[in-house]
């Protein structure tokens, strides 16, 4: 299997990509064999840093990781024509499973990355590939670099060491410092289609057809949405639960009930996350530091064990706010279907699972409130984004939906 059967509906970007991987392993070989840097026409289709945009579930990282395969692959089959990233040479496979010492991928799980860590990789990208073609440096969430982190990380982009490459991934341009994207490369990754998620979710993960087919259409080419409900119980019973919040605010209470039980539902999620990984962070935190059997740590460790707290506080935080984001995402979904059916459009539905309520709701009102409503919970998303108190937030999207 390539390295590039896992970008989903990406075939243009797949070529872009193949041909710069082309050219980049006829860069080292040439350089390996005499010392001759590669032509002008080759340098042209190879850079130093790359710029991944697209929506969220477009499959940004998985293209970034498959690049970075192909640029570190060994197969011999390279010096009979082959095309780099076959997938099955010992770079790719280390590449593609995240053990391959010259390729970094950085991905947070809290709300940015700062300047401490950011300093590391560009230390780091100053060195030479310890036995790859390569050093290369995946960031899939640089739209979360602080001002300082992006200012650190600039100067590295501008005056990159000869075989480091920076790959970058964001969900648009604007969330990328200017000074940033005008020195990197960009490709832009499309939503990919119903159809080829779940092709993708049958071939490789073993979905049934049917399951693959549905999921794909809930979440509109989302595919690690996609997969996650396919595989996931409680994530179906949450989306089924928010499905039903637009037959839930009728009343006052209703709305009030409902915001406060998907707050409830975000913070659960965050609390299992913390369970799975903080008991251990910690345990093995305090290992390290030396704790004693009776669990006392050494004089002068308490700032570590602060730092770690914080850390997780911070990861909680985003956790619960990514949860939260996602539940507003399945309601717009809900009011763009229950939209299509007043005006009679004949796109797919998204949520035909719950076609009695679409068409319920749809009956009751009007285009003119679906479109209220949809406007009420995008200015919750941007509320939250903002840091607005969560269930002030909440609140006033489910007072707006009630009001229509």
């Amino acid at each position: 299997m390539a390295v590039w059967d896992d970008m989903v509906g990406q075939e243009r970007v797949q070529a872009q990509l193949s041909a710069a991987a082309r050219d980049a392993d006829a860069r080292v070989t040439a350089e390996a064999q005499d010392g001759t840097p590669e032509s002008a026409a080759t340098a042209s289709k190879m850079t130093h840093a790359w710029l991944f945009t697209g929506p969220p579930g477009s499959g940004r990282a998985t293209a970034a990781r498959a690049f970075a395969a192909a640029l570190q692959c060994t197969s011999p089959d390279r010096a009979l024509g082959g095309v780099p990233g076959c997938g099955f040479c010992d770079s790719c496979h280390t590449t593609l499973v995240g053990t391959h010492a010259d390729v970094q991928v950085i991905r947070t799980d809290l709300l940015s990355i700062g300047v401490g860590q950011t300093r590391d990789l560009v230390r780091r990208a100053q060195l030479s590939p310890a036995g790859g073609r390569w050093q290369v440096i995946i960031m899939e969430d640089a739209d979360r670099l602080t001002e300082g982190a992006g200012n650190v990380l600039l100067k590295a982009v501008e005056e990159p060491a000869p075989r480091t490459v920076w790959l970058l991934c964001a969900p648009s341009l604007e969330d990328v410092l200017p000074t940033i994207r005008s020195r990197c490369r960009h490709l832009t990754l499309r939503t990919p289609s119903v159809a080829a998620v779940a092709d993708v979710l049958m071939r490789r993960d073993g979905i049934e057809p049917g399951v693959a087919a549905s999921v794909a259409r809930a979440t509109q080419g989302h595919i690690g949405r996609a997969r996650r409900l396919a595989t996931d119980e409680r994530a179906r019973a949450r989306r089924a639960a928010v499905l039903k919040m637009p037959l839930r605010v009728d009343d006052i209470g209703g709305c009030l009930k409902a915001a406060q039980e998907l707050i409830d539902a975000a913070a659960e999620d965050a609390n299992q996350v913390a369970e799975e990984i903080d008991v251990k962070e910690t345990e093995d935190l305090k290992a390290a530091l030396g704790a004693s059997a009776g669990g006392r740590m050494p004089r002068g460790t308490a700032g570590a064990m602060k730092e770690l707290e914080d850390k997780q506080k911070r990861r909680k935080t985003r956790t619960q706010r990514d949860s939260l984001d996602l539940a507003l995402s399945d309601l717009t979904g809900f009011y763009r279907d229950v939209l299509a059916l007043q005006l009679g459009s004949t796109v797919e539905l998204a949520n035909n699972d719950v076609r009695e309520s679409l068409d319920r709701i749809a009956r009751a009102s009007t285009p003119e409130s679906t479109l209220r409503r949809i406007e009420a919970v995008v200015e919750c998303r941007q509320a939250l984004e903002s840091n607005v108190a969560q269930l002030l937030a909440v609140e006033a999207m489910t007072m707006a939906l009630r009001a229509g």
